[in-house]
């Protein structure tokens, strides 16, 4: 049975994604300073997210496997009585789901997407008043 990754990792595994958000995010202020910088903030930003998002994949593969091979979308749905090793297969995904910091992940996401959108809007507006 799959056990949860470790609850330092999975919190490792949240700032890596942040950093990795705000690192694709600073890139349009980025570009009014410095070229290198721009490429230091994408590389971080692309390292990052092929971390996390492979970790995130594992984790989602793991919990679909476990779903189809045990059947457990039909026992349940047919009120069929579950084995010891299919109810620690539940836990297992459940707890999972309960404890996942992805969503934080995905909130940060959003917001820190919404600033660098309403940053480009801004900066490229003030850019066609100075012309």
């Amino acid at each position: 049975m799959p056990k949860l990754n470790h609850k330092l990792y999975r919190i490792w595994l949240f700032i890596v994604g942040i950093i990795a958000t705000i690192a694709y995010r600073i890139i349009i202020v980025l570009n009014y300073y410095s070229p290198v910088a721009v490429e230091i903030a994408w590389y971080i930003g692309t390292i990052g997210f092929v971390w996390y998002f492979i970790h995130r994949y594992k984790v989602e593969n793991r919990r679909d496997h476990l779903i189809e091979s045990m059947r457990l979308a039909e026992k349940i749905a047919n009120k069929e009585e579950l084995k010891d090793k299919e109810r620690q297969a539940l836990v297992y995904i459940l707890k999972g789901l309960k404890t996942s910091l992805a969503k934080w992940n995905y909130i940060a996401i959003f917001l820190l997407s919404a600033l660098a959108l309403a940053y480009g809007i801004y900066s490229d507006f003030l850019s066609l008043l100075v012309k």
